[in-house]
């Protein structure tokens, strides 16, 4: 039994969070199309008219490197390069951690001879606008992604190594004169254009088109998300998997990419082990203008608390497990909490009593599940495929084998609410920011209320307790006709179960 639910989880994942047929990313906020990010990746038709150099990893990183960006360099050149020696010692380090913890035969550690050899190089999977990130962007432009995964030629064939690179470019590139209107009605205009495969590419990169500004000084950060170990035990079916997250900035004075905090990734081991840390960190989230921030999925907090690297445990997401970014600091997962659920009332109170008034968070367990899915490890183990939100598209592969989605069920559910942000900036208008729990991300503001997208087979949705009571932060987690909000795993007592069909 817990290995058919295990698979129910799994299926859950894989599948569209609607009533009906599976959707792609909208074109105006994402390159999904094999054919464009060949060309945007290979630059195989460059030409007088489309002089832009592209988007190959190496050619950004490294301008200087190659005149050709369709020259096809291997990993052993890339990460020759002196900026990515901090990058390279880094997962070398984090391997060594990771086999002693997770010895062989049992665990299966991520092969980072393979992703060095020349026979591998990283391939342009996606390219996704994020200008729903307005409000962290210093010029509140938001970003543009570039996601690559490394591709193995294995002679027979080509085989996708589980990890991603993104190259994270501020949305208007280096380009002062340009304004974030100006960014958003580019992209939105891209949305009508009737151009495909490469000819779509040359228009994105023309002059113009949303890509033309974005370059190698456009570059903000990069990280990764990499399946570092995995676990398979066949006598009970149960598997686990082990994600490395990391993120690196440029040092000017090192000359290479060194890690640095990551955005809202609580160090929650650290603030538990040094109580005046921890203390100051419960005060300062508990403030009523903080706490309305963290409702709405907004808040940035400060690099003292935040950790620089992470490790994301899969499957957890439907548990209190310890492996959970908030166990330890709210919820039941430990007897005595950093934030306790009396804590947590008393600050939804105060700001209350400020006239504040909170979308999400509703009660202690809205609380914890806030805490865990602001962080980059809790959002990663919510909703996603193969523990990537994005796993990209393989153009390197035959069409038979390419991936069916490009996007996971949250990235695809959230789609409407970025674009609304887009649409704003355009039009002059101030967006809304605001976002849902990572489970129903369409969820959020009254913008989306009644919205139907996220209520299909496998959904998230709100538990009934053992008294028929369902916790009022996911009172409005509902499931599509036809279909009931049961537990996964067993797990009666979590609040939070998956739309199934009704059993007989």
């Amino acid at each position: 039994m817990r290995r058919l639910l295990g698979l129910i989880v799994l299926i859950g994942s894989l599948v569209p969070l609607v009533a009906g047929a599976a959707e792609e990313p909208p074109r105006a906020l994402a390159v999904t199309d094999p054919a464009a990010l060949r060309e945007l990746d290979l630059r195989e038709h460059r030409g007088e008219a489309s002089a832009h150099p592209g988007f190959g990893l190496q050619l950004l990183l490294d301008p200087q490197s190659e005149a050709n960006p369709s020259t096809a360099f291997g990993n052993d050149r890339l990460f020759a390069l002196p900026l990515l020696r901090g990058l390279r010692a880094a997962l070398a380090d984090e391997l060594q951690r990771s086999a002693k913890s997770h010895p062989a035969p049992q665990w299966t550690l991520f092969d980072l001879d393979k992703l060095e050899a020349s026979t591998t190089r990283f391939a342009l999977a996606g390219i996704v606008n994020r200008m729903d990130r307005g409000y962290v962007a210093a010029d509140g432009c938001g970003e543009v992604r570039l996601i690559y995964r490394p591709v193995h030629d294995t002679g027979a064939g080509t085989q996708r190594l589980p990890m991603t690179l993104n190259l994270v470019l501020r949305a208007r590139g280096a380009d002062d004169a340009m304004s974030c209107r100006d960014v958003a009605t580019r992209w939105l205009a891209a949305e009508a254009w009737p151009e495909v495969g490469a000819d779509r590419a040359r228009r994105l990169i023309a002059s113009g088109g949303p890509l033309a500004p974005l370059g190698p000084a456009a570059i903000d950060r990069l990280e990764i998300n990499l399946q570092i170990a995995t676990m398979q035990d066949t006598a009970t079916g149960e598997f686990r998997a082990d994600y490395l997250l990391d993120v690196f900035r440029f040092d000017p004075a090192t000359g290479r990419y060194e890690a640095g905090p990551m955005e809202n990734q609580i160090d929650r081991d650290r603030l538990l082990a040094d109580h005046d840390l921890g203390q100051a960190f419960k005060r300062w989230l508990l403030q009523p203008d903080n706490l309305a921030a963290f409702d709405r999925g907004t808040l940035i907090i400060p690099d003292a608390y935040l950790a620089r690297s992470a490790i994301a445990v899969t499957p957890a997401a439907f548990s209190h497990a310890p492996q959970r970014p908030a166990a330890g600091l709210a919820g039941p997962a430990t007897a005595d909490p950093l934030i306790g659920d009396a804590d947590i009332v008393a600050a939804l109170q105060r700001a209350a009593d400020r006239g504040l008034v909170l979308q999400t968070i509703r009660s202690p367990a809205g609380f914890e599940r806030r805490l865990n899915d602001i962080t980059c490890s809790g959002c990663h183990q919510t909703l996603g495929i193969g523990g990537f939100h994005f796993p990209g598209v393989d153009w390197t592969a035959e069409p038979a084998r390419r991936s069916a989605a490009a996007g996971s069920p949250h990235f695809i559910a959230d789609q409407d609410r970025r674009r609304a942000i887009a649409v704003a900036v355009k039009d002059g208008r101030v967006p809304d920011y605001a976002r849902g729990f990572t489970d129903r991300p369409e969820l959020s503001g009254a913008s989306f209320a009644g919205h139907k997208r996220g209520e299909g087979w496998g959904a998230a949705c709100g538990l009934p307790a053992a008294g028929g009571r369902i916790d009022p932060s996911f009172r409005n987690w509902t499931c599509a006709e036809g279909l009931t909000c049961q537990p996964v795993r067993g797990a009666t007592a979590f609040p939070i179960g998956m739309c199934f069909v009704a059993p007989r």
